[in-house]
């Protein structure tokens, strides 16, 4: 492999559009960006990509004149794939910016519909998952059991006054950032199991605002604002790419089916929070709520009969 692998302009626009697609699923709770890595056959190469990434790098980028730093620097390039990983990422985040205002826009207004959607997409996505592990055991049922109050505990309305302060930022980037190793776990899911996904929207969609009205006649005072939410939690993302990322494939790789039943009941247990949503939504048609749910569900259930011969582990 090579730093220029990812090259022409075929290549690069291929790259970008999985990264768009992945972008479009991670920004969805249900849906993970690991499954459609694993669909349009990028999932080794990212995960290459990913933990060949050296913390130790950062000590030769400070020694630029150094010969033996700037041949180290450019070695770790090569390891992590630069391009692709640039690329990848542009594709994401041109999705996630461009769904987030849909998204805050559906589940401010819409709550009840929006939720049952999400109930679908979660839902579903444990159902798929759980039929890879055997939780009859019963050391492995306890961790089912674990997984699911935990999670029940610190979603629903009982979240509602968790803190978005800068430090809890840092650490929701650091944690929603490892469903990109996790086939069948959502980034969003994580981000709604912590109290944060409705707040990084709106986090997210004030940032882009500020920036798109600064082109014109906006002030720079706003862009200033907006920003220490979004960079505070990038900022978090990247140390989950050297840090967590690298602890849950540890434990993926010693103890996968332990990992992957605790993961999975932390999706039945977030549950509570759809639930409560579109109970609240006393406005809401149940009809329309029915459909909405069922939608979610079709739309794993779609994506899994796309990816039944593919290998999760």
């Amino acid at each position: 492999m090579v730093l220029g692998s990812v090259g022409s302009v075929r290549e690069l626009l291929s790259v970008y559009l999985k990264g768009f697609f992945m972008g479009s699923a991670d920004t969805i709770p249900g849906v993970s960006g690991g499954t459609i890595a694993l669909i349009t056959g990028i999932y080794e190469r990212l995960i290459a990509a990913l933990t060949a990434v050296d913390p130790a790098t950062l000590r030769d980028l400070a020694r630029p004149h150094d010969p033996d730093a700037r041949r180290a620097v450019w070695d770790q390039l090569v390891r992590m794939d630069l391009p692709f990983l640039l690329t990848l990422g542009t594709g994401m985040l041109t999705a996630i910016v461009t769904l987030a205002h849909a998204l805050e826009t559906a589940v401010q207004q819409y709550p009840g519909p929006a939720y049952a959607f999400f109930f679908g997409l979660i839902g579903a996505s444990a159902v798929v998952l759980y039929d890879q592990v055997d939780v009859t055991t019963p050391r492995r049922f306890g961790v089912a059991v674990v997984g699911v109050v935990l999670a029940a505990a610190v979603t629903g309305e009982a979240s509602a006054g968790v803190s978005h302060a800068l430090p809890v930022l840092l650490a929701a980037g650091a944690i929603a950032v490892c469903a990109m190793i996790l086939p069948g776990v959502s980034g969003s899911f994580l981000l709604i199991l912590l109290g944060q996904y409705e707040y990084m929207l709106g986090a997210l969609n004030n940032f882009t605002g500020a920036l798109a009205a600064l082109v014109g006649d906006g002030s720079l005072g706003a862009v200033v604002d907006a920003t220490p939410p979004v960079f505070v939690f990038v900022a978090g993302a990247l140390v989950g790419v050297l840090t967590l990322a690298r602890v849950i494939d540890w434990a993926l790789s010693n103890y996968r089916a332990a990992t992957l039943t605790f993961l999975v009941s932390l999706m039945v247990g977030g549950l509570r929070l759809p639930v409560e949503r579109v109970l609240a939504a006393v406005s809401a048609d149940a009809v329309t709520i029915v459909v909405a749910a069922v939608a979610g569900g079709a739309l794993v259930f779609a994506v899994d009969s796309l990816t039944d011969d593919l290998d999760y582990a």
